[in-house]
């Protein structure tokens, strides 16, 4: 079995499980007790919004912890919305290969007299800051632009976006729910005003992520019920799976320098091979992006089919986000960056990590070339172009 789908959710890490299971069974007080044993647990929960605040630069008064990342989108960009309609701004610039949780909450706000303004995704997957700048209006509230895109691994220009929000006093807003733990991240660095993470993108637990808020910023509350995180999200605190994401994070983030050469020799061989491929292409730049991202097209077949097969030959991969992986329609991503219909549906994602070997890495490469050409062997788009009668796009 090689799993090489890490973008859609990681493997626990030993010492996360172990935290969180300890935590479970001897330290289950509710962080809002007085007595001592559920304070020990709002010790534990302090002790984890301080060492994610350290991690990214911020105030532990700026870590707000959810349930995962679409949760924090939908805050961040919910809370900046009221900002801007309590001062006649109503207008929102993103772009249009979000993650549908900014894309969906965006569409929600066009309902409720909101403008948005999507900026052009280049064919390289990256957004032209200089494009950001022109979009931005007088009555702009709110920029949410991600920081690495979650199907094709390009990482954006954020420090230079942020620096171009600052300068028009506009709030920036970005989902790093890929990159946190793979990529440096430094709110201050980047000149980020809000900021979504989510725990099982780096081996820490599903059902738990945080959002960074910088001072100043009034977050509005999306669950009612109760004072906990100082009224800004109502609920018991999730104190296990917390403290194990924090442990995750930092586990992350010791051994990132060391881990990312591995990966990224890895992921650039895997490239190598994949354009071997006739009529392939990459998604995407081919360095600037994630470390261990690979994102690819060939035409004349489907992904459907090539996940399928990939599967029983014990290869786990994706074709796109895992938040949409039941629709039959090509990715928003590919289409965003320029791929006609008939190419993006011939996507593959790869997403490894340093746990894969150099023989899991060749039996990949080996593997997508037996199968492309196993698919394109009884393909009719395929024959139809060979035969002529449609030309090549790749």
């Amino acid at each position: 079995m090689i799993y090489a789908d890490n973008a859609a959710t990681t493997r626990m890490s030993d010492a996360a499980y172990e935290k969180m299971t300890s935590l479970m069974k001897d330290t289950y007080g509710n962080a809002s007790s007085l007595y001592s044993f559920g304070q020990r647990s709002k010790e534990i929960l302090e002790d984890a919004r301080e060492d994610i605040a350290n991690i990214i630069n911020a105030d532990r008064k700026e870590i707000l912890f959810t349930s995962g990342g679409s949760e924090a989108d939908n805050q961040a960009i919910r809370s900046a919305a009221v900002i801007g309609k309590r001062k006649g701004k109503m207008h929102i610039v993103s772009s249009a290969f979000e993650h549908h949780a900014v894309l969906h909450t965006l569409r929600a706000l066009k309902k409720e007299g909101f403008e948005v303004t999507l900026v052009d995704v280049h064919e390289d997957g990256l957004i032209r800051p200089s494009e950001v700048e022109e979009a931005i209006r007088d009555d702009t509230c709110l920029v949410t632009i991600m920081y690495a895109n979650n199907e094709i691994g390009t990482i954006q220009p954020i420090e230079e976006i942020g620096a171009i929000c600052k300068k028009k006093d506009v709030l920036f807003h970005t989902d790093a729910v890929q990159a946190i733990g793979h990529i440096p991240v430094d709110v201050i660095k980047d000149n980020v005003d809000m900021l979504s993470a989510s725990g099982h993108k780096f081996n820490g637990p599903k059902g738990v992520g945080f959002l960074y808020a910088r001072k100043g910023v009034p977050l509005t509350s999306l669950i009612e019920g109760g004072a906990q995180e100082k009224g800004r999200r109502a609920g018991t605190e999730n104190v296990p799976a917390i403290a194990a994401m924090a442990l995750a994070l930092q586990e992350s983030v010791d051994k990132m320098e060391e881990a990312n050469k591995t990966i990224v020799a890895k992921r650039n061989r895997i490239i190598e091979g994949f354009s071997e491929i006739e009529h392939s292409a990459i998604n995407g730049d081919a360095t600037k992006r994630l470390p261990g991202n690979v994102n690819f097209c060939f035409e004349g077949i489907e992904g459907e089919s090539l996940l399928l097969l990939l599967d029983d030959k014990g290869i786990m991969a994706s074709s796109g986000s895992a938040c949409t992986s039941g629709s039959l329609d090509p990715s928003h991503v590919l289409l965003a960056i320029g791929r006609v219909h008939d190419v993006a549906h011939g996507s593959l994602r790869i997403s490894i990590d340093e746990t894969i070997s150099d023989e899991d890495v060749e039996e990949i490469i080996k593997s997508v070339k037996e199968v492309v050409e196993y698919l394109r062997g009884f393909s009719p788009i395929w024959r139809d172009l060979v035969n002529g009668r449609k030309e090549f796009i790749l």
